[in-house]
């Protein structure tokens, strides 16, 4: 049992259950939809999962801190909105300046949200609440009840959806699902090897503690929703190259996506421990059982949503009872769960 719990962590584990489950879905939905074992299955799922990862990489940054954000969706659809109106009025605009205002639209939000949570010690729920209607009603405000439509955005950002990284026979790699890995895998870098990383676990774990050991916590979390809110943005324009046409609802329903993904990937509601590979796991089982539902039963929105709240509970009573569990045996046998000490 030592050997064990010295070789694998209670989060890790949690991760490991995930890529079990992912592949009991495929196996199940396989016999039971015909040609779902197909390039096309696989491009659709991974078209949908790339932009969801990315904002469930800047909603664990956040939940790490023991605080949440549930404005990322009408940042998400603010910043497809706002892009594709001046992709849309001047196509001569570089794919590189459509970007860099797409993530600085999200950060400039997300920094809202952070210095009021932060410096005006608002609790985040309330926050992000009231930001997701004022953001949304923004845009309403702004949109004049006009549609950015696809005939009227760049060719090159027509293309980007189906632009390809590599192609291994029927299969796919878009670069926008490459994009989206890359990002969970460099968050996943600052987690364990930066200073800022650890940090954000000790806030979580005990922001008094973390306050008396000197730590700047509230530029710790300010950062945090900084970048929440950048990579809201950056999906924002993910979302606008996937679908073209956008809607003055575009993202609405993100925000309990990304905290679906981020709480059944492993990511402790409460703060201090998860991994940025566990929400990315999360978000790829919650979308791979939204598309497979939808051909199987043809499931209604409603009951996706409802779905999604399931999984919420069921990961949160999972998180509070058998990981806490397994994380006493794991204390028990003198290994720590952390693992590195906070600087």
């Amino acid at each position: 049992m030592k050997a064990i719990t010295r070789a694998i962590r209670p989060e890790q584990l949690r991760e490991i259950t995930l890529a079990a489950l992912i592949v009991v879905v495929v196996l199940f939905f396989s016999s039971q939809i015909q040609g779902y074992f197909s390039g096309r299955t696989f491009n659709r799922v991974t078209a949908s999962v790339a932009i969801i990862a990315v904002v469930a990489v800047g909603q664990t940054l956040v939940v790490l801190t023991r605080n949440i954000d549930l404005s990322v969706g009408s940042i998400v659809g603010f910043s497809a909105y706002f892009v594709g109106t001046q992709l849309a009025n001047d196509n001569t605009l570089s794919p590189a300046f459509a970007i860099a205002l797409a993530i600085g639209l999200g950060a400039l939000m997300g920094a809202i949200n952070g210095a009021l949570v932060a410096y005006g010690r608002v609790p985040a729920i309330i926050v992000t609440l009231g930001t997701l209607a004022i953001y949304r009603t923004i845009l309403v405000d702004m949109s004049g009840a006009k549609t950015v439509v696809v005939d009227a955005l760049p060719q090159w950002l027509k293309d980007l959806p189906r632009t390809n990284l590599i192609q291994i026979g029927e299969l796919d790699i878009r670069l926008m699902f490459g994009l989206a890995v890359f990002v969970v895998v460099a968050f996943q870098l600052v987690l364990v090897y930066l200073r800022f990383g650890r940090r954000l676990y000790a806030i979580g774990s005990n922001p008094e503690a973390a306050r008396n050991a000197g730590l700047p916590t509230q530029r710790i979390v300010f950062s945090a929703f900084v970048l929440c809110g950048a990579l809201a943005g950056l999906a924002g324009f993910m979302f606008l190259a996937r679908f073209g046409t956008i809607t003055v609802v575009a993202g609405q329903g993100m925000e309990l996506q990304s905290v679906a993904a981020v709480v059944v990937g492993g990511v402790n509601i409460f703060g201090g421990s998860g991994s940025m590979i566990g929400a990315f796991l999360g978000a790829t089982l919650i979308d791979l059982l939204e598309q497979s539902l939808i051909r199987w039963l043809r499931v209604s929105e409603f009951w996706r949503d409802a779905l999604l709240g399931l999984l919420i509970l069921l990961a949160v009573a999972s998180d509070a009872v058998i990981l806490n569990r397994l994380r006493r045996i794991w204390a028990q046998d003198g290994v720590s769960v952390q693992g590195k000490p906070v600087e």
